[in-house]
């Protein structure tokens, strides 16, 4: 008998348990829909994304990864300084819809860039904490005590743009709340002293680490992020003088070369064709990578306060901007160099 009309086979729905709750973002396989109150992004390896919304059959290519989202919102209590844990803020947030004015949104970034196979809200609220201290640290957002109401709108204002330019997160609360009561502090304390290094006559050894991990997640970060960064950068509005013209254009100029390096960047295991590199230097170049990671961290954060920058900012923010620049030209150069060049 001729089997003319088979059914066609279905996919298994996927496991998706968690999803709204401790999940963020979960991997979908092809053949599926997308279901209610979700949306899905597909990245290929080149880092382009697309988005699909609910009720979507998922017709993935080859090459690419799906992960299904859901938007939120979702609660969290965040620590703005690490010396006081007592102090919180309690914030509420939800990812971001698409925006038609942007070719690639921010959260579909960081998915493609750094997300992983699955984005847990443990692991993207510890990132999201990491980068508010990092700006209160560093005196680009104020949080001081007793804060006033026109502190708090501008410190609001600036956490709000840090976020959604980072993360591609809008925030849709956050109010301080006292943390004492759910803090075991003497364990904390224990914790922290027990990570502080103990005294020694000699110096310590650098520390090691996957360096093939780190330097092919942080490569990635910059070959993706950078180009971002670079547009963000270039619609930045600043004051009409020729002066601030210059510097706007001459930051544009570096930067796009620092693309360009990160873009022909050498493998790591090689000083040359069939020549292979030390591993104490391939540690090395790894590190800096992870350098220039963290300066990429900077520059985004930079756009969030250009973003919401007076006429009088402009000139600390290109400073700013000059540093930071340094910086990934400093690190890349780096890490393209087969020995540790002597200062």
């Amino acid at each position: 008998m001729l089997n003319l009309f088979k059914r066609p086979f279905r996919q298994p729905p996927a496991d998706l348990s968690g999803l709204g709750a401790a999940f963020i973002a979960l991997p979908v396989p092809k053949g599926g829909t997308v279901p209610d109150g979700c949306f899905a992004v597909l990245a290929n390896k080149e880092g382009r994304t697309r988005r699909l919304s609910e009720g979507a059959r998922l017709a993935i290519l080859d090459g690419e990864s799906a992960w299904c989202i859901h938007p939120g919102p979702y609660g969290c209590d965040l620590v703005p300084f690490a010396a006081a844990p007592e102090i919180g803020l309690r914030v509420s947030f939800a990812i971001d819809s698409a925006d038609p004015r942007e070719a690639q949104q921010r959260f579909d970034l960081f998915l493609a860039s750094e997300g992983g196979e699955r984005v847990a809200l443990d692991g993207f609220v510890a990132a999201l904490q990491a980068a508010l201290q990092r700006e209160l640290a560093q005196g680009n957002l104020d949080l001081p005590p007793c804060t006033s109401f026109e502190e708090w709108n501008a410190f609001r204002t600036g956490f709000n743009q840090l976020l959604y330019t980072r993360y591609g997160v809008m925030v849709d609360d956050c109010v301080p709340v006292d943390l004492g009561a759910s803090r075991d502090l003497a364990a904390l304390l224990t914790a922290r002293l027990a990570m502080q290094p103990a005294p020694a006559v000699a110096s310590l050894p650098q520390e090691t680490f996957d360096a093939a991990a780190e330097d092919r997640t942080a490569l990635r970060r910059l070959f993706l992020e950078l180009p971002c960064v670079l547009c963000g950068l270039r619609l930045a509005v600043f004051p009409p003088d020729c002066a601030t013209f210059r510097r706007h254009q001459e930051l544009l100029r570096r930067l796009d070369l620092v693309s360009l390096s990160v873009g022909t960047m050498p493998a790591l295991a090689l000083a040359a064709p069939n020549e292979p590199l030390a591993a104490t230097e391939q540690l090395r170049r790894a590190r800096h990578s992870r350098r220039a990671a963290a300066a990429l961290d900077e520059a985004w954060a930079l756009l969030a306060r250009i973003k919401n920058c007076g006429g009088a900012m402009v000139a600390l923010l290109l400073d700013e901007a000059d540093r930071i620049v340094a910086n990934l030209e400093c690190d890349c150069a780096a890490r393209r160099a087969t020995s540790e060049v002597a200062a």
